[in-house]
């Protein structure tokens, strides 16, 4: 490594450690709640016919813009999930050093791809600040892969990808592993018992929901009919066609909530 690769290194390392990043980690942590107890909210509204937006992260920051004092709100959430994302990268690259071998790469991999996870949201609410509402929607992503050689099989397995982090985050929230992220005093006494159940249903709610999309995803590709992306909003909408949908989709609104609510947890007894 070069004098100066060491330096950015040192650098980046002396950043991650410091107090700072746990007030940004804090703030991005809050800003994502916020986005989950948004989508709630419209799922809440769509789950008894009131909403005519997208219960998705684009049809929450939507709902957000529109009310007063909105934009305001919009920019610092997207700020905040910009520093989830800063925090995220420097995880990913110099984060986990009480890990060894392969343990280490999986898990600054998994912090990669949180950062993408945040920064894809961090756009989105950046593209709603800034949108003109001009244009049309253009070709879908999942219909530009189905174009290439052997794209429809691609589409396949990111749905299959999908449905594997669905079913690792559902299986974070039944195993109670998710409370590795409190601090002591965050899993303690009836305080404690309150945070774990919000993280529990939250992120078993959170697994089902990522899995309906990730099912949505596969079928687009088995059966070639990729004109539009397969996202939350899909899924959600598929859930409130079926018996009791709108029951259904409430207690989905609920679980998510719950994961927000276990986000502003997280934030105030942070464990990096």
């Amino acid at each position: 490594m070069t004098d100066v690769g060491r330096t950015l290194k040192d650098t980046g390392k002396q950043a991650h450690e410091s107090k700072w990043m746990d007030h940004l980690a804090r703030a991005g942590l809050v800003a994502y709640g916020v986005v989950h107890l948004l989508i709630a909210w419209v799922a809440v509204q769509l789950a008894f016919g009131e909403s005519g937006r997208q219960a998705s992260s684009s049809g929450a920051f939507a709902e957000l813009a529109s009310q007063p004092f909105g934009t305001f709100a919009l920019w610092a959430l997207a700020i905040g999930l910009i520093l989830l994302v800063l925090w995220r990268v420097l995880d990913a690259v110099v984060g986990h050093e009480e890990e060894e071998g392969s343990d280490l790469w999986k898990k600054r991999a998994a912090s990669g791809l949180k950062a993408a996870l945040y920064a894809a949201l961090a756009f989105s609410a950046l593209k709603t600040l800034l949108s003109s509402n001009s244009g049309g929607k253009g070709r879908s992503m999942t219909g530009t892969v189905m174009s290439w050689p052997g794209g429809q099989w691609l589409v396949v397995l990111a749905g299959l990808a999908v449905i594997g982090y669905a079913g690792y985050t559902a299986y974070r929230g039944w195993s109670e592993k998710f409370l590795e992220n409190l601090d002591s005093q965050g899993r303690t006494g009836e305080i404690g018992d309150a945070y774990k159940w919000f993280g529990k249903v939250g992120y078993i709610v959170k697994g089902i929901s990522i899995g309906l999309v990730g099912g949505l995803i596969v079928h687009a590709g088995w059966t070639h009919s990729g004109k539009e992306d397969k996202g939350l909003d899909d899924a959600l909408r598929t859930v409130l066609e079926q018996p009791f949908g709108p029951a259904l989709l409430t207690a989905v609104a609920v679980g998510l909530a719950c994961y927000g609510l276990f986000c502003f947890a997280r934030a105030r007894h942070l464990d990096r």
